[in-house]
């Protein structure tokens, strides 16, 4: 079994429930891990997952104002297992940088994981 990693990418969106969230906007950072199973050596970027192309799903949903993070991160293993369903598992991770609400001081953030098996 192979896990693809995109680590720490950055986005800056403006997802959110508070005003603030929606209106100023903020800095966010997710990871991904995606897993799949293979009989052969790897030689070909067929044979493997295109995180390129895994980058272009989650860059996408990242650009689309939403309410919760939750929602976002299920979007994001639903669509990547749509774009490759040899994945049979995923986590994703998302990191809200410094979110401007008054009694927030640091990051937040939720991790989801979802099998396909």
């Amino acid at each position: 079994m192979f896990t693809i990693h995109l680590d720490n990418l950055h986005f800056f969106s403006f997802h959110g429930l508070h005003e603030e969230e929606r209106i100023l906007g903020g800095e966010f950072n997710v990871t991904i891990n995606a897993s799949f199973k293979t009989n052969q050596n790897i030689q070909h970027l067929e044979q493997t997952i295109d995180y390129t192309a895994v980058y272009q799903i989650v860059k996408s949903i990242m650009n689309t104002p939403t309410p919760l993070l939750e929602t976002i991160a299920e979007k994001i293993a639903d669509a990547i297992y749509q774009f490759d369903k040899r994945i049979i598992d995923t986590s994703i991770t998302i990191i809200k940088v410094n979110p401007p609400i008054a009694t927030i001081q640091g990051s937040v953030g939720i991790t989801y994981k979802k099998s396909f098996q």
